[in-house]
């Protein structure tokens, strides 16, 4: 009997889909087990588009028919490099695919240089973050490989090594480009602005973000233009620009925000700039401060988005149901938007420069716009994390993660902010996206819970949601960056006694303990093994949860980190741990098995020796712990413990508090020994 397959027409939006119906019984064998072998072919690469590169790698792997589908060219139209290590070799190796590739991602200047051997001539979009030390020749490369190009963003890291002369390159190769988003250049010259306005004739949408200078008459002569961002750029005459750009026929969105605009520019643009529909000015200390501005509601028709204005409602204006919740009025308009392809421009438009800012805004945190945070921009955070856009999806992650965060060297959280985030659903909203199979996406919302998680509130309604199993399936993954935030979550989360159980019983603890094994091998990996390890020590507090750590090779992996990683803060959790795991005394073996595992006592001992106070506190704590096991305190001292000790007491008249009392402990634990006691 043959498959039937048949099609049939799903509607996203307005958008027609493909489906695949398949009659369940022909995809099973005569035991009633599914068959993946006999699954039809756009099954399977419905299923390839479902999964992450590596993923789908994995699979194609499987047989001989599988890895002809998984390079079928309709998987890759994408390709977000950022999460892996792209050099030349890499590059090569993917070239045989993407021949027909539209939009890359990637990430630092080593992906960039190797991205040209993607042998990708028909790109259509490129986007690349963490390009610091990207220079004129590697940007004028790219554009000289991508002649397709029609969207290029750089950003939104500060790019101080590129200039005009890279502007220039990407304008005379780059002619069918659309859209030009740059962060942080050193200077946009006059020549730079004219070569675009020459050759780049479909040019509507430029940013020159964070720029030190932009020859802001010459930008005026970009005639195609319509939305424009010049937010955080400093050195602009406001008092040049009004001449030239209110010469340019199809500007309809302006975004200033966080430069040194004043209130008489922007009512001349209202009044002079009649295509403009939309200004962004958030966090502009020149209109915050004026009382009078604020109070002018006469904007000519124009919309208004600043700190002290009613952006929700502003925004909402262009959905066709304004009758909608405002605090979802992206997801409403999406839902409810008409044909209108302006509106749906200018909403991408705001969501892209909205985030943006509110992300700068949150890491510079400027005081005054607490009220702000609590009444719109949590809100307007939220609605971006439903965008259809992922990079607006990313970006709105990020701000919630930082926004809440008042001093990060002590972990501490602003309450009232925490509170609103729970209060407008963000949890859950954070933990969709946690569950993404995009791995950008998992990282910033496993980092936001992280943060957020410092908050007892917001780590209960976390457990509650189910977000623990989701942190502990995101802590097993192959990416680090998704790895790192995942068992930052589990550490914070770890801290409340109510959570220690149900992190063992989602796999946390395996999840943590492998992340060691793995990260430990490997350079750059100290930030996943100080989580990891931070995670272990709070866990190894509770009874319970100590023994599953020992119970799957947790001491070991704790030692090999104490005795092997160089790094301090990965040096303080794992004595930490090891400290906790042989504290329970008798109601399990953990002190005897810390103890007897091969090099843990000589570990502890050398980082007595450590430069660093909490090191040396908790490898004292450890030792003091270890000290109660009458196998345990000759051993130490045939390490050179009590030395060590001596000299630490000695030495630390003048520190903390815990580091003197654990120094003590441990050579009063010694002292009970009558070897030691003569030492």
């Amino acid at each position: 009997m043959s498959r039937r397959v048949r099609r049939r027409i799903a509607r996203r939006g307005k958008e027609r889909v493909d489906c695949v119906e398949i009659d369940e019984n022909l995809s099973l064998d005569r035991k009633g087990i599914l068959d993946w072998i006999r699954l039809p072919d756009d099954t399977v690469i419905q299923l390839f588009s479902c999964l992450n590169y590596r993923d789908r790698a994995n699979l194609s792997s499987t047989c001989r028919s599988w890895r002809i589908l998984g390079k079928s060219p309709c998987l890759w139209q994408e390709l977000d490099l950022r999460p892996h290590k792209c050099d030349t070799f890499a590059a090569a190796s993917l070239a045989s695919r993407c021949q027909n590739l539209q939009k890359l991602r990637f990430r630092g200047l080593e992906s960039a240089n190797a991205i040209i051997n993607l042998q990708a001539r028909n790109l259509r979009e490129i986007s690349g973050d963490c390009c610091k030390k990207m220079t004129d020749a590697t940007l004028s490369v790219l554009a000289a490989r991508h002649e397709a190009l029609e969207c290029l963003q750089i950003g939104p890291d500060f790019c101080e090594r590129i200039s005009s002369d890279a502007v220039k390159a990407v304008a005379i190769c780059c002619r069918q480009l659309q859209k030009l988003r740059l962060s942080g250049i050193h200077e946009v010259d006059a020549d730079a602005m004219n070569a675009l306005a020459k050759h780049c004739l479909n040019l509507t949408d430029i940013g020159f973000i964070d720029c030190r200078k932009v020859d802001e008459t010459a930008l005026g002569n970009v005639g195609s233009v319509c939305f424009l961002s010049v937010a955080g750029t400093t050195n602009i005459k406001w008092n040049l620009v009004l001449q030239p750009w209110s010469k340019l026929p199809h500007l309809t969105g302006l975004d200033v925000s966080r430069t040194d605009i004043n209130p008489s520019t922007v009512l001349r643009f209202f009044s002079s700039f009649h295509s403009l529909k939309v200004l962004s000015a958030l966090n502009c200390p020149a209109l915050e401060n004026d009382a009078t501005f604020i109070s002018n509601n006469n904007h000519k028709g124009k919309m208004l988005l600043a700190v002290f204005t009613d952006i929700l409602k502003g925004v909402s204006t262009l959905s066709a149901n304004t009758s909608e919740d405002r605090r979802n009025v992206c997801l409403n308009w999406r839902k409810f938007k008409t044909k209108d392809r302006e509106s749906e421009g200018i909403m991408n438009w705001l969501e892209w420069i909205l985030s943006h800012s509110l992300l700068r805004v949150s890491e510079g945190n400027p005081p005054g716009l607490d009220n702000f945070w609590l009444n719109q921009g949590s809100t307007l955070l939220h609605s971006f994390i439903r965008s259809a856009q992922e990079e607006v999806q990313e970006r709105a992650a990020t701000a919630l993660a930082t926004f809440v965060v008042i001093d990060d060297e002590n972990a501490s959280i602003d309450t009232g902010r925490a509170d609103a985030v729970m209060r407008d659903g963000g949890i859950h909203l954070l933990l969709n996206l946690a569950r993404s199979w995009r791995e950008g996406l998992q990282s910033e919302a496993a980092k936001a819970i992280a943060n957020l998680s410092v908050n007892a509130n917001v780590a209960k309604a976390v457990a509650e949601e189910g977000g623990i199993s989701i942190l502990a399936n995101l802590a097993g993954s192959v990416n680090k960056l998704v790895a790192e935030e995942a068992a930052g979550g589990l550490w914070n989360l770890s801290v409340g006694e109510e959570h220690k159980g149900v992190i063992a019983e989602a796999g946390g603890v395996k999840a943590l303990v492998d992340l060691i094994f793995k990260w430990s091998r490997t350079t750059g990996g100290e930030g996943v093994l100080e989580r990891s390890a931070g995670a272990l020590a709070n866990l190894a507090a509770d009874d319970k949860c100590s023994m599953e750590v020992s119970s799957v090779g947790g001491v070991r992996a704790l030692v090999a980190l104490a005795r092997n990683c160089k790094d301090e803060g990965v040096q303080e959790q794992a004595a930490r741990a090891l400290a906790n795991l042989a504290a329970h005394g008798d109601s399990n073996g953990n002190n005897a098995a810390v103890g007897q595992e091969t090099g843990s006592l000589e570990a502890l001992v050398q980082l007595i020796h450590s430069p660093h106070d909490g090191v040396r506190q908790e490898a004292a704590g450890a030792l003091w712990n270890l000290s109660f096991d009458d196998r345990n305190r000759e051993a130490i001292a045939a390490v050179g413990g009590v030395e060590a000790l001596v000299a630490l007491a000695q030495s630390c008249s003048n520190a903390s508090h815990g580091l003197q009392e654990r120094a003590a402990g441990a050579l009063w634990g010694l002292s009970v020994s009558e070897v030691n006691r003569y030492e």
